[in-house]
């Protein structure tokens, strides 16, 4: 009985139950993040001191929404004689600098056409408020995109987290414009997924989290001790959360300070973002993948596991998912072609591409629903949106499949993604009530 069943399973049966069994080995713990969401909320922290920030602002032509985060920080809740907003206008060529300084903003212009990106952006900031500014003593510095929008209470809910002894903490990711279309909407899930499915199960876990982008702070000692911002590739905040992690330093998550990011809405400034994000993620997953194996082995417990789970954020699973279907799709080639006549093993790679298809799409699905329905209340659009959403996200999310195909052999570099959405921060009300933002 059982040599007639071994008889029956060929290379590609074994190679294709390998690969599923790894994956699911792999990435099994991600499903007890969801269960400890859905049973555990965060610990309420209460600051018993109010400390001093500088807030910094990369920005390259973004005239139409800077003024929007400036105002956004001027209101509030958090007294403004411990706020510091400084712009970095670079390489603009329009009016942002002026806007910025009208609303209230230091501005720092920024020329240079070799060292291009947010990371030496960020870096000569710091620099130069270090000299200049240096006696104003912060404590901490906040990184934000020109496109955000913050929530009124965002700096007291964060200086919460910064009083409670963090040394970089991340927020809450919401949307401007989810519901512009299904590529505005496929990011808005993908964020709030990361934040409520990722990041605040790390929190509750006592695991270090992750960088995404914007809206985070950073210790002041912290940069101090790295010379100012050192974190070069096109993915600076997943190179700083991954060093964070090997350093054996714990990245926070505040859920409650919530940041509106705009999100692109043509596919030509999805891909050249994403390429880009892929790109960076294969070099920091070139750069420090062999010291997060080490870290795996090396490290304290707790430190252990971060490191475990950083490696699995950044290593290129969708890649390896791309291989096994070709691999099967070559299987599926060469017997079309009669090269081969395994009737069995062109079934197998035939039935394991369909599968991994499906498989993939259901899985996705079932995670943009269970997003969407667990964050119903913070998703700012109408109930029809909602539904239709979830039904495109798995559409979206198999973009990625060319997306990083190409970026292993294609020279990334960073291109500006448009931002034109203007929403100030008195329609938070309104769209508290899920009514949605009025786009200007």
């Amino acid at each position: 009985m059982v040599d007639q069943f071994f008889s029956q399973v060929s290379f590609v049966d074994v190679f294709n139950f390998s690969v599923f069994l790894v994956f699911t080995i792999c990435f099994a713990y991600q499903l007890y993040y969801v269960f400890n969401v859905l049973t555990t909320k965060p610990v309420e922290l209460t600051a018993k001191k109010n400390h001093r920030y500088a807030v910094l602002i990369s920005a390259r032509n973004e005239a139409a929404v800077i003024g929007n985060l400036i105002h956004s920080i001027k209101v509030q809740n958090y007294p403004q004689e411990l706020i510091d907003i400084f712009v970095i206008a670079d390489n603009c060529t329009d009016n942002t600098a002026e806007i910025a300084e009208e609303a209230g903003a230091t501005v720092f212009r920024r020329f240079n056409d070799e060292l291009i990106g947010k990371g030496y952006a960020l870096d000569f900031a710091i620099k130069t408020i270090l000299s200049r500014y240096a006696d104003r003593g912060y404590e901490a510095y906040f990184v934000f995109d020109a496109d955000n929008v913050l929530d009124v209470n965002y700096f007291r809910e964060m200086n919460n987290t910064f009083d409670s002894g963090a040394k970089a903490s991340t927020s809450y990711r919401n949307s401007k414009n989810f519901d512009s279309n299904w590529i505005s909407a496929g990011y808005g899930v993908w964020f709030l997924r990361e934040a409520k499915f990722l990041n605040q199960s790390r929190l509750t876990l006592g695991t270090s989290c992750a960088v995404s982008g914007t809206g985070f702070f950073i210790a002041a000692d912290v940069l101090d001790s790295s010379n100012g911002w050192k974190w070069h590739l096109l993915t600076e905040d997943i190179e700083f959360s991954v060093n964070s992690v090997v350093e054996g330093n714990c990245i926070a998550y505040c859920p409650t300070a919530v940041l509106y990011d705009e999100q692109p809405v043509t596919f030509k400034d999805s891909w050249n973002q994403r390429f880009r994000w892929a790109k960076g993620f294969y070099q920091v997953f070139a750069g420090y993948g062999k010291k997060l194996v080490k870290g795996i082995f090396g490290n304290e417990r707790g430190a252990r596991f971060a490191c475990y789970d950083m490696l699995m954020t950044i290593a290129p699973g969708l890649l390896l998912t791309v291989v096994v279907a070709s691999f099967n799709l070559a299987i599926v080639t060469m017997g079309a072609l009669g090269w081969i006549s395994t009737t069995t093993m062109m079934t197998s790679s035939a039935w394991s591409i369909l599968f991994c298809f499906m498989n993939y799409m259901l899985f996705m699905f079932l995670f943009g629903a269970l997003t969407t329905f667990v964050e119903w209340d913070n998703i700012h659009t109408t109930t029809a949106k909602k539904v239709r959403y979830m039904f495109t996200f798995p559409f979206f999310m198999i973009t990625y499949i060319p997306i990083a195909l190409v970026a292993l052999f294609r020279k990334a570099e960073w291109k500006p993604i448009t931002h034109s959405i203007s929403v100030d921060v008195a329609e938070y009300a309104t769209a508290q009530k899920g009514e949605g933002f009025t786009v200007n």
